[in-house]
């Protein structure tokens, strides 16, 4: 039945309004008749089974709407197969529709090319093909192929969707390794030579999207010749999946486990009883002909018939006539029809119309049918089985009525698909591709080198004339090759001369890939950006990073000065200049009122640098009085422990751990002296070093581990070199060959270490990818690595550590630092508050400024009696604000009172006050005491 539609094109109402008779003063209960035009093909089984929906759909329809005033007349008319030619000519559309304004409503006008003619009055009660597409990119993305072959019938019907599946495809990275196309007429043979053309391609994922019958002896021929086997995937269109049921059992035993695509239509009772009525009536008008299948066109032209009723109805019977237009030599025979009068209005009705038909939901959107839902089918035994859903907002599901309807979630998950039979009944699902059957073992290509034999080593045999091939890169890739699911047979073929000597660089071995003398590369090839324009890389098998190498150097010469070292030259500044700020914070809070802090000026300055740095080993012998000052010591303390006990371990380390230093240890340092550097020949890094900004006349190759360490031992000046730069695994075998002499020095490049090389797209890729994360993770790595790495080191991992600097910087401590500063300017700013506070009255009658600055610098010199520091013994402490003299001072020596410390323990007796007993006046108080109490105290 898709073969008449892809013969009929589409079928077409045409709404002509043409209306037979209307009466004026017409009694209320008459029905008003509505002309419409069908055009089918009346002998194809797809014409036929319109001609049955179409009419059953409105007399369903009247029957439940017994009060509407409207009543649609058909006027039937056969094609005879011309609708394809008037289709495409744009006539029906355009001209019917445009030029008289009449909807056009086509039920199966599926083909996509039809979008192009962009008639606003073509109505597609019908699915566009391309509206499958996202469902089929859902399968791709859900099982991860990444190549897939289309093919299709040599038609309108299969070129239409072919375009929009191509762009779909390559948008998810998924390569279209081949187009076949089919002609309807093709017989067996030439069908049979196209499928052993795509036997012996790699790809096994086939996209069909084609009709009956040809659909028929295209899967029969393909059973035949062994495509239906374990590997090969089937997806099938629409165009078939629909008429499966209308297949012969012996087409459905050559399709097992192929997938299928179908609009989903919902199972009702009213479906179901239609069936069975439309089955009836189909066998009693045409009784002789072959009982035929109701399929999704049926339903769609039964849903068309009763949206054009409702949109009718809606519009009302009002205006049915036609406006004559004028009437030309030229003018053609929908020129005489005119222009409809209601057309505008029936147009909008329709394109509003929703309501849950046979066939689904029935809504236009866009000029065409909106897409609900896909059905994913699985050919299982006599029939289908459905697997699984897909829709625009899921994406893939398992079940319809479970769908969360507030959900947005997107899925392309195989999981939410049911069980699937593959072609051949594999246990697992196919990877989509396999080896040519027509080709040989894969070529792969390893370079040929002189040097660093541990990683790839070719050798030739004289007298036969064949080559070995091994190293740490050749066991790694047989280890993945061998951990792949299937089996992939391989040689090596090394890319060198007849002599033995290398053909070319890396960068011109992996050109053989492009150029397809190779199927792949396997040895020390790096991942570079530039490369990957011409192959594909699988993950990296490596450490990745370049870094640069130096000889090391006995540090004994400069150990007269090491004890700088721990700390950078910042670091000592810093700390320097906050010793000296705490010691001024100390001196300011304690100088009036601690007599360890007093003293001439050159004592008092010496003090402050003492007490500071003698805070460093904590041999500080001035008491500390003042609650301000004591918090800044105990924040600043904490901060010399860290300081100093960092300082111990860094040098600690220094003089006991490392005795040697690289004899470089900056870049920037080689290109300032000029000196030479070294790079293994063939390697990318050469393109490295230039970018770096080095002289290319300061360049020298090495091409072995010994010539590297020949290099380097002459130096810069001697004709060797000061540094050399390559990957990690080669400077890591380097070192473990000349312990004690070289060392890494950061930093490190960063790179992407070594990778096997295919050819872009290859599905290999993948799978080869996903092994070497297996391999690498596993026990096989490390007994590969022993093997060719572990008899070479034979010193410890100290040895071949990369150098970086270990001196302490300012960054690590610049956090104790600021909680150090802001402590002590915190005290120090309230220490000056409160003294300027205590002492604003005595400023208050001064007139200049200079004057104040004076009278407050000879107060904060005096001492201040009135600290708890210069009491009396056993006297209370007033808490006056004004001085008071110490005992055993005359009035002349009242600012010279001895230490609180060297007061005497004995009784004071006959001290007189003046003013009243037990108190001090606000005057000057003289104490007189007697001489025998007095001479024990110091003057």
């Amino acid at each position: 039945m898709r073969n008449d539609l892809a013969q009929q094109g589409f079928s077409l109402f045409f709404l002509s309004l043409w209306v037979l008779f209307i009466e004026m003063g017409m009694a209320q209960n008459t029905t008003i008749p509505v002309n419409v035009g069908v055009v089918l093909d009346f002998d194809t089984s797809f014409g036929k089974m319109g001609l049955s929906c179409i009419p059953m759909a409105l007399s369903d329809f009247y029957a439940s709407h017994g009060n509407y005033k409207t009543r649609l007349v058909l006027k039937t008319r056969d094609s005879r197969r011309d609708v394809v030619g008037a289709a495409a000519a744009g006539q029906l559309p355009d001209c019917p529709g445009t030029k008289a304004q009449v909807p056009i409503i086509s039920f199966s006008a599926s083909s996509p090319s039809l979008s192009s003619l962009r008639s606003q009055y073509f109505i597609r009660a019908t699915l566009n093909d391309s509206a499958q597409v996202p469902a089929i990119i859902a399968i791709f993305q859900a099982f991860e192929w990444r190549e897939a072959v289309l093919i299709y019938v040599d038609n309108e019907y299969g070129d239409g969707i072919i375009p929009y599946m191509t762009d779909a495809l390559q948008g998810i990275d998924v390569r279209v390794t081949y187009r076949s196309v089919i002609s309807p007429s093709a017989t067996d043979d030439q069908i049979g030579e196209e499928l052993y053309k795509l036997m012996t391609m790699q790809t096994r994922v086939f996209i069909v999207h084609m009709v009956t019958p040809l659909g028929s002896r295209f899967f029969t021929k393909a059973d035949e010749i062994g495509m239906m086997e374990e590997g090969y995937v089937w997806i099938l269109t629409d165009g078939l999946t629909d008429l499966l049921s209308t297949l012969d059992p012996l087409v459905i035993d050559s399709m097992q486990g192929v997938l299928g695509i179908k609009p989903h239509v919902p199972r009702t009772k009213e479906l179901e009883n239609f069936r069975v009525r439309w089955k009836r009536k189909f066998q009693q008008d045409h009784p002789k002909d072959e009982t035929s299948e109701l399929n999704i066109f049926g339903l769609w032209a039964y849903d068309a018939a009763s949206a054009l009723a409702m949109a009718v109805e809606k519009v009302g019977a009002t205006n049915l006539s036609f406006q004559k237009t004028n009437i030309s030599s030229n003018s053609t025979d929908l020129d005489t029809i005119g222009v409809s009068q209601i057309g505008p209005k029936l147009l909008q009705s329709l394109l509003s119309t929703k309501f849950k038909g046979l066939s689904g939901d029935f809504q236009i959107f866009d000029g065409q049918l909106h897409p609900t839902a896909f059905q994913i089918v699985n050919v299982i035994g006599k029939g289908e089985r459905g697997i699984g859903f897909w829709t625009p907002k899921n994406g893939i599901i398992r079940r319809l009525k479970f769908t969360n309807a507030n959900s947005n979630t997107y899925s392309t998950s195989k999981d939410n698909l049911g069980a699937i039979v593959w072609p051949g009944e594999p246990t697992y699902f196919p990877k989509g591709w396999v080896l040519p059957v027509n080709e040989k073992k894969l070529k792969i290509g390893v370079p040929v080198k002189d040097g660093f034999s541990e990683f790839v080593k070719v050798t030739w045999d004289p007298n036969t004339n064949a080559t070995k091939v091994a190293g740490y890169c050749i066991d790694v890739f047989d280890a993945v090759m061998s951990s792949l699911p299937y089996a992939v047979p391989y040689e090596y073929i090394p890319f060198g001369t007849p002599d033995g000597k290398p053909a070319g660089n890396y960068n011109d071995l992996l050109y053989q890939v492009f150029l397809k003398k190779y199927d792949a590369v396997v040895g020390d090839t790096t991942i570079v950006a530039n490369r990957s324009n011409y192959v594909d890389f699988t993950l990296p098998y490596t450490e990745s990073g370049v870094s640069m190498i130096v000889p090391i150097k006995d540090n004994k010469s400069k150990s007269a000065w090491i004890f700088l070292k721990p700390l950078t030259w910042g670091l000592w500044v810093t700390s320097a200049c906050f010793f000296v700020f705490i010691g001024f914070v100390i001196w300011v809070l304690e100088h009036r009122i601690n007599e360890d802090f007093r003293g001439p000026p050159s004592h008092q300055a010496g003090t402050i640098f003492w007490f500071s740095f003698s805070t460093m080993v904590f041999a500080q012998k001035e008491r500390i009085v003042s609650n301000l000052a004591r918090f800044v010591m105990i924040i600043w303390f904490f901060v010399v422990l860290i300081l100093t006990q960092s300082y111990t371990a860094s040098l600690t380390s220094m003089l006991t751990v490392q005795q040697l230093q690289p004899t470089v240890t900056d870049i920037k340092e080689l290109r300032a002296k000029g000196e030479y550097v070294g790079y293994q020949q063939g390697s990318f890094v050469l393109g490295f070093l230039k970018r770096m900004n080095f002289d290319e006349s300061k360049f020298r190759i090495y091409n072995s581990s010994e010539n590297l360490a020949e290099l380097l031992s002459k130096g810069s000046a001697n004709g060797g070199i000061a540094a050399a730069f390559d990957e990690i695994p080669y400077m890591k075998l380097f070192i473990a060959q000349h312990c004690s002499k070289y060392t890494m020095v950061q930093p490190t490049y960063k790179y992407d270490g070594f990778g096997f090389a295919f050819p872009r797209g290859s599905p290999l890729v993948q799978d080869v990818s996903r092994a070497v994360l297996n391999v690498t993770e596993g026990d096989e790595m490390v007994k590969i690595e022993k093997e060719w790495f572990g008899k070479k080191t034979s010193c410890s991992d100290d040895n071949g550590s990369s150098i970086s600097s270990n001196n302490i910087s300012l960054d690590s401590f610049w956090g104790l630092f600021l909680i150090a500063g802001v402590t002590s300017s915190l005290a120090l700013i309230i220490g000056i508050a409160m003294f300027l506070h205590k002492h604003r009255v005595g400023v208050m009658g001064e007139d200049s400024v200079s004057t104040k600055i004076k009278t407050l610098a000879t107060s904060f010199d005096q001492k201040d009696l009135s600290s708890h520091t210069f009491r009396i013994p056993d006297q209370p402490y007033s808490g006056s604000t004004e001085p008071m003299a110490a005992v055993g001072a005359s009035p002349s020596v009242t600012n010279c009172s001895p230490r609180p410390s060297t007061f005497s323990n004995q009784t004071i007796n006959d001290i007189s006050l003046s003013g009243k007993q037990g108190t001090f006046s606000s005057e000057h108080v003289v104490v007189r005491a007697q001489p025998h109490l007095v001479g024990n105290h110091r003057q």
